[in-house]
């Protein structure tokens, strides 16, 4: 009841005229950047750091928080409509919010995904808000060899469900993993597959390799294609809102997301990415289980709206579980996250347990922030889905112009260096050749954005029990986590067994042996 209480008294606070518009403003804002690849929320709060440094602590934290949940919606605009996620965790809803654009329901990937993001910013909040402290104990039980199994179990999900095989997707994971490497390793100091340019020391930035291998491969792709490619101007743009069928289909994945969302938020260096992925693959898994049962036609792979509603609900409630280990315990879990740290330490606070003592109102205040900013988020963009599905009228030869030059100018603006339009280049030609030999793309991105983490980690558990490797499998999360990975392993090939089993039944039946 203390909890509700304090709810209900940060709601009263956050409805005042004042602290409403600075969360219009900031999903207004959030919304904004959340389409420019390599902007994202993080950027914009960065950017707005030095300019709120006189405003009252309340309003300033309502204006981060709403443009922390207006740039995760973002980027799910760009990633539908032209292919090119506007950040990392809107990287998952690109493959079938794409596929669904291209068969004229734009409108409806849209719709889901803003509702989606709506349903699981409200039960993410409220979540947040009600187990806090329990939160905060299960996320103190993560150490490096947690973290290295969490790692593995996201290689192995995404590779074995999301690709469909088990072949292609390993090799993706492999490519993934391999351009993860390159740069200074952080231990030893080494540089590794530099190839003795300094350009390369730092690496390949992530949205060097986002852009690359699914907005600017996809452009030469269509390009190598010629008139075989999809014309957008005989796309319909779809009807306005999401119909009764749409909306049956999508409630169960947006709860599904939700709480893949929520489990992941408050482990700190999980993000986003890792349970919007595992949600793509997730419903990827059931819907080819209903396929079987019902005899109905399996949509994945051409624009299934359950792949928009599952990532982007995983998407914003992992944003609400942030704020669980950055109040709690002042540790950020995010890049947002750690800007939003810093400034709590400009106005001169300390995230911790003590802050719900003695900043109560400023807490409670910005968890209903988040409430008004989900609603917002809604009334904001909801209408404007058909608008901005109108996008694929334009003609082909000037939509794709304006992705390359969006993507040149996004990758460009990283630090003004020619060399890395030439990296992009050359992604973006792995990109063309993996999809023309159907090698599937997400894999490749898991093991770029994770790569570095699980080898951090592993190293981290390593060098914390002096070389003894029984500290990878030292606790109850870590063997489940590993059990887990072995059966998302085995469903390929038990689902294989099954298959070669049916239809040798099939051929039984429709050939009787004859007695004599």
């Amino acid at each position: 009841m203390d909890t509700l209480i304090n709810l209900m008294d940060g709601l009263a606070s956050a409805l005042t005229p004042q602290n409403l518009m600075w969360a219009f403003l900031g999903v207004l804002l959030g919304t904004a950047v959340g389409v420019l690849p390599g902007m994202g929320s993080a950027m914009a709060v960065a950017l707005l750091l030095p300019v709120t440094f006189r405003f009252d602590p309340t309003s300033a934290f309502i204006l981060f928080a709403g443009v922390y949940y207006g740039g995760m919606f973002g980027g799910a605009t760009t990633s539908i409509l032209l292919n090119t996620p506007g950040q990392a965790s809107s990287i998952a809803t690109t493959y079938e919010g794409h596929k669904m654009a291209l068969n004229g329901r734009a409108a409806q990937a849209l719709g889901t995904a803003v509702i989606g993001s709506f349903v699981a910013s409200v039960i993410g909040t409220l979540v947040v808000a009600l187990f806090a402290p329990v939160m905060v104990a299960f996320a103190l039980n993560f150490g490096p060899g947690e973290y290295f199994a969490l790692t593995v179990f996201s290689f192995v999900a995404v590779a074995a469900v999301v690709s469909g095989s088990v072949l292609r997707g390993v090799t993706s994971l492999l490519i993934g993993l391999a351009i993860g490497l390159v740069g200074i390793d952080a231990q030893s100091g080494a540089a590794r597959f530099d190839f003795g340019s300094s350009s390369l020391m730092d690496g390949i930035d992530i949205v060097i390799v986002t852009v690359g291998l699914l907005a600017l491969g996809e452009v030469l792709y269509i390009a190598a294609r010629g008139k075989s490619a999809p014309n957008f101007a005989a796309i319909r743009t779809g009807r306005p809102w999401l119909g009764r069928k749409d909306l049956r289909r999508s409630w169960k994945p947006w709860l599904r997301g939700t709480a893949l969302g929520s489990a992941f938020g408050p482990i700190p260096g999980s993000g986003a990415e890792i349970p919007t992925f595992l949600s793509l693959g997730l419903e990827r898994r059931l819907a080819a289980r209903r396929a079987r049962r019902t005899g109905e036609e399996d949509e994945f792979g051409q624009g299934a709206i359950e792949g928009v509603a599952g990532p982007e609900s995983a998407n914003n409630s992992s944003a609400a579980g942030t704020m669980v280990p950055l109040l709690g315990l002042g540790l950020p879990t995010s890049a947002t996250a750690a800007i939003m740290l810093a400034a709590f330490q400009q106005y001169g606070l300390q995230p911790g347990p003590v802050l719900f003592e003695r900043n109560a109102e400023l807490v409670w205040t910005l968890l209903a922030s988040l409430l008004i900013g989900s609603v917002l988020l809604l009334v904001i963009n909801l209408p404007f889905a058909p608008l901005w599905a109108r996008l694929l009228k334009l003609p082909k030869p000037y939509l794709y112009a304006g992705i390359t030059l969006f993507s040149v100018l996004a990758v460009y603006a990283i630090n003004t260096s020619v060399t890395h339009l030439v990296m992009l280049l050359a992604v973006a030609v792995l990109g063309l050749v993996m999809r023309t030999f159907g090698v599937p793309v997400a894999p490749a991105l898991i093991g770029v954005v994770l790569g570095p983490i699980a080898e951090t980690e592993f190293r981290r558990a390593l060098a914390a029990s002096s070389g003894d490797p029984s500290i990878l499998v030292g606790s109850g999360i870590s063997i489940g986590l590993y059990a887990l990975v072995l059966l998302a392993a085995a469903l390929p090939l038990i689902a294989f067994l099954r298959r070669r089993r049916a239809d040798a039944r099939a051929v039984d039946v429709k050939e009787p042996v004859e007695r004599p």
